[in-house]
């Protein structure tokens, strides 16, 4: 696969938070964007009310970002009046008209491997219809939505980064921990890495240690983050 230069530096997104402690440990070191998950299945879901909690002292230029999978059209204008998250992540089925009628910038999250999305031509025709979405977010399939810890076979984003004219920023998930990330960075050079169950402990319960390596993994990939 033909990589593009390295970016001076990658953004990082933790997600699934669920406690202040693991909020405040992402913020200190480092991360661009935290995650919250509302879509009540997942052991990582939180109520507005307590994203919102966990989100009243964050500093200036951390983003959060409002996950959700096929949500009613209601729940996610509550959770913009409650949170005002600063972007939405749609990891389901939606559809473009219904992603951007919100007035808030998306994330449109792929299940890499998913039935439609199992070649690499598929997976470009069917991302080409969220060209008006802030970036495109790339998963593993999995039955659970995310966060299950597994990767995808990195080549069959190749159609994407030979087509660089259409493709929006790319954020890299699935299966990344401190181990493997700046081997997936160095092949597919994202915008941004989003990171949810390689940091943790066990479901919604980030590791201290885990998000401190894998931040310093993202940084040593980057060797002109200071440009």
């Amino acid at each position: 696969m033909t990589t593009s230069p390295m970016l001076a530096r990658t953004r990082i997104k933790i997600c699934g938070l669920t406690r202040a402690q693991d909020v405040r440990t992402s913020v200190h070191n480092g991360a661009d964007a935290l995650g919250f998950v509302f879509y009540p299945p997942s052991k990582r879901f939180v109520s507005a009310a307590h994203a919102a909690d966990l989100c009243a002292d964050l500093p200036a230029f951390v983003s959060t970002v409002a996950l959700f999978v096929n949500p009613e059209p209601q729940t996610v204008k509550d959770v913009l009046s409650t949170l005002r998250p600063s972007l939405l992540q749609f990891h389901g089925d939606e559809d473009p008209d219904f992603c951007a009628s919100f007035g808030v910038p998306y994330l449109k999250a792929f299940r890499v491997g998913a039935p439609g999305l199992d070649t690499a031509a598929n997976l470009l025709t069917t991302c080409r219809a969220f060209s008006q979405a802030a970036g495109w977010l790339f998963d593993s399939y999995t039955a659970a939505f995310g966060g299950s810890g597994h990767g995808f076979d990195y080549a069959l984003l190749a159609d994407l980064q030979a087509s660089l004219s259409l493709a929006r920023p790319l954020v890299l998930s699935g299966g990344l921990t401190a181990v493997n990330v700046q081997a997936a960075v160095r092949t597919l050079t994202p915008w941004a890495v989003d990171v949810s169950s390689g940091v943790e402990d066990s479901p919604g319960v980030k590791s201290e240690k885990k998000i401190e390596d894998f931040v310093q993994a993202v940084q040593q990939t980057n060797p002109n983050a200071a440009l």
